[in-house]
C-alpha cells in the first residue's frame, strides 16, 4: 500500500489558510517552488486541480474547496500530535485567525482581545473584521463571531448569547411624523433596513401573545448598521437595530426606544469554526475564552 504524501496534503492546507503560495512558503520557512511542487504532486495524484491561479488571484476549484477541511484536519491532527507531545498545551503559541462584525468587533472584540493577549503572551491574533459572513475554510479562519440567524452549513457553530433588537427614531423624526403606537402603522412610515439581519419583513410580538408583519419601505438600506446612524440622527427615518449598535444613542437621546410594547424577535450571538474537530491549543485557548466573556450568564 503506498502511503499517501502527508506533506503534500499539509502544504495544501497551508495555502489554503493563508491564500497564496508565497505566504505559505514563509510561514512554512519553504521556498515558494517547494510549495508549488508539492500542490502540484497533489493535483497530479489526484488527477484534479485545487486552485485557480491567475497573475494576482488563487482561489479554490470545486475539488479544492471539498478537500480543504480534509487537508486542514491532516494538518490540525499533526499539529495537536505535535504540541500534546511538547507539553505545549499549557503555554499555547502561534497565530489565530479571528473574523467578527465590523461594528460589534470594534466595541466588543478589540477590548476582549487585548485581554487575550494580555493573559497568552505567546499567542497572536490575526483579527479581520468584516460585516460580510466570510468563507472560513478559503480564508484559513481558526473562529468566527457572527450575528444573526445562520444558514445551514457544515461548521460548527455555538449560540453565545441573544441580542435584544430595537425599533428606534430620532426625536425629530417623531415630531415630523409622529410616533407608532403600532407596529402595523410602520406601513406609514420611512423606514430605514439593516440587511445583515433584517429580511423584506419585519415580525414583532406583542401583548397577550399577538404578532404582527410588516413590508419595511424607506429611503435606505445598508449592511451595516453603525453607517445608518446619521441618517437616523437626522430624522430621515426609523428602524430596526442591535442593541450594541443603538444603546448609546438611546442612553445620549439621540435616539428614542418606540412600539416598547411589541418586540422585534431577538437575535443571537454565535460563535463558528470549521468543521474540524481537532484544534490547536491556541485555538481552543481562544475559543474558551471567548465563550466565557460573550455567554448570556444565567
Amino acid at each position: 500500500m503506498r502511503l499517501p504524501d502527508f506533506e503534500a496534503w499539509a502544504i495544501f492546507a497551508s495555502v489554503v489558510e493563508h491564500r497564496s503560495f508565497s505566504a505559505a512558503a514563509r510561514a512554512l520557512s519553504l521556498s515558494k517552488a517547494t510549495v508549488s511542487k508539492a500542490v502540484a504532486r497533489l493535483e497530479a495524484q489526484l488527477g484534479a486541480s485545487l486552485f485557480h491561479r491567475t497573475s494576482r488571484t488563487l482561489s479554490l476549484t470545486d475539488t479544492g474547496r471539498v478537500l480543504a477541511p480534509r487537508a486542514q484536519r491532516i494538518l490540525q491532527e499533526a499539529i495537536c500530535a505535535e504540541e500534546e507531545a511538547s507539553d505545549a498545551a499549557s503555554a499555547p503559541k502561534g497565530s489565530v485567525r479571528l473574523a467578527a462584525p465590523m461594528t460589534f468587533g470594534i466595541q466588543r472584540v478589540t477590548p476582549a482581545v487585548s485581554d487575550f493577549l494580555q493573559a497568552h503572551p505567546g499567542i497572536t491574533i490575526d483579527l479581520h473584521l468584516d460585516d460580510r459572513s466570510v468563507d472560513l475554510i478559503e480564508q484559513g479562519i481558526d473562529v468566527a463571531l457572527r450575528i444573526g440567524r445562520l444558514p445551514d452549513s457544515s461548521l460548527r457553530a455555538r449560540r453565545l448569547a441573544p441580542i435584544a433588537m430595537h425599533v428606534v427614531a430620532s426625536p425629530a423624526y417623531l415630531e415630523r411624523h409622529g410616533t407608532p403606537r403600532h407596529p402595523a402603522e410602520l406601513g406609514e412610515h420611512r423606514c430605514l433596513c439593516y440587511t445583515n439581519v433584517s429580511t423584506d419583513v419585519w415580525r414583532f410580538n406583542g401583548p397577550g401573545g399577538a404578532e404582527v408583519s410588516v413590508r419595511p419601505v424607506g429611503p435606505l438600506k445598508a449592511n451595516s448598521g453603525e453607517a445608518m446612524l446619521p441618517a437616523l440622527r437626522d430624522g430621515v427615518g426609523l428602524t430596526v437595530l442591535p442593541d450594541f449598535i443603538v444603546a448609546a444613542d438611546l442612553a445620549g437621546g439621540r435616539l428614542v426606544e418606540v412600539l416598547a410594547d411589541w418586540r422585534a424577535p431577538p437575535i443571537a450571538l454565535h460563535l463558528v469554526t470549521p468543521p474540524n474537530p481537532l484544534r490547536p491549543a491556541r485555538v481552543e485557548a481562544l475559543i474558551g475564552f471567548l465563550v466565557e466573556r460573550f455567554s448570556a450568564k444565567g
